[in-house]
């Protein structure tokens, strides 16, 4: 176990780097210079303060040495000073958006194991039923309806028109803070965040169930009386389930990208929202770090969900 964990934390290491690369690789590919985000316009300068203020930021060096400068400033916790936020520090900025992320994200992920799994036990033991038909459908379509577009019919629906929800923020301005002023604000982007994820695991879950039904020590249970209830607790769905933790751990990014859009529609502020906005004021240092991190809790997430799917399977060789 532990080789096999040590091989895996290696190519998450490795994979993080690559990472880094493209991201720093692609922000320098951008149309535009990034000296331009530290001009004020309102403040024109020579030519020769240009050259100064670029030599300063480390601009004139080759790309390879820029990287690397930014690389081992990063291993010791250095990401950088925000360009539109009066110098904050990256890290700082980024280790206050994770806790609402995780938050939203967490309850999303709830939300789809539930329903997803119970839906696909559904689909899977009531099979070409117009229930099992029915949940393949509204599987199909959250599948694949984008993030962005759940998020604005979602807003449409429970808040313009029904007025059932907030439409955006984490708390009531002006009032104090209390879990169900909080929850009222976090059930609906939650939910629509899970939308995807809960598709993706009713069917997954339906086939994997399927497949076990079939199986001779199903069959054998059936035959000796067994209630099917029990057939389907306690023999069936606790090897169907085994897919699902490799499944769950390749959708946090799935969720990552849907809470971008989602942090960005209802206003959430979590690291979507942070990385959104330094998008658009090409904020450079901010979106190298949430990058960064981003990309780090999702590597972190899939070596934990590989080590787990490792102990529960014993068929898994981890040597």
């Amino acid at each position: 176990m532990l080789r096999y964990s040590l091989r895996r934390l290696i190519i998450g290491i490795g994979m993080l780097v690559a990472l880094s690369m493209l991201i720093f690789l692609l922000l320098r590919l951008t149309p535009g210079d990034p000296i331009d985000a530290y001009i004020d316009p309102n403040l024109p300068m020579s030519p020769s303060d240009l050259a100064d203020l670029r030599r300063r930021l480390g601009l004139d060096q080759p790309l390879p040495v820029q990287y690397l400068g930014w690389l081992q400033q990063a291993l010791t916790g250095n990401l950088g000073y925000s360009i539109k936020r009066l110098d904050q520090p990256v890290l700082g900025l980024v280790l206050s958006r994770i806790g609402p992320t995780v938050l939203l994200m967490g309850t999303a992920l709830a939300f789809a194991i539930v329903l997803g799994i119970a839906c696909g036990v559904i689909g899977a033991v009531r099979r070409n039923s117009i229930a099992d038909l029915s949940l393949s459908v509204v599987a199909l379509a959250g599948i694949s309806s984008p993030a962005f577009l759940s998020a604005l019919i979602g807003l449409y629906i429970f808040s313009v028109r029904l007025h059932w929800m907030p439409s955006g923020g984490m708390l009531t301005p002006g009032e104090e803070f209390s879990v169900s002023d909080l929850l009222h604000h976090l059930i609906l982007p939650a939910a629509l965040l899970s939308v995807a994820q809960a598709a993706l695991i009713m069917r997954y879950m339906r086939a994997s169930l399927l497949e076990v039904l079939n199986q001779d020590y199903v069959r054998t249970a059936r035959a000796k009386g067994v209630r099917e209830f029990w057939v389907i607790s306690k023999h069936a769905l606790r090897n169907a389930l085994l897919p699902i933790v490799t499944l769950i751990g390749s959708t946090i990014g799935l969720a990552i990208g849907g809470a971008i859009f989602i942090e960005s529609v209802f206003n959430w502020p979590g690291m979507g929202l942070l990385l959104v906005d330094a998008v658009q004021t090409r904020d450079y240092p901010v979106i190298m770090g949430a990058t960064l991190v981003i990309g780090t809790c999702v590597i972190v997430v899939n070596l934990l969900t590989d080590i787990t799917y490792a102990v529960v399977d014993p068929r898994i060789k981890v040597g």
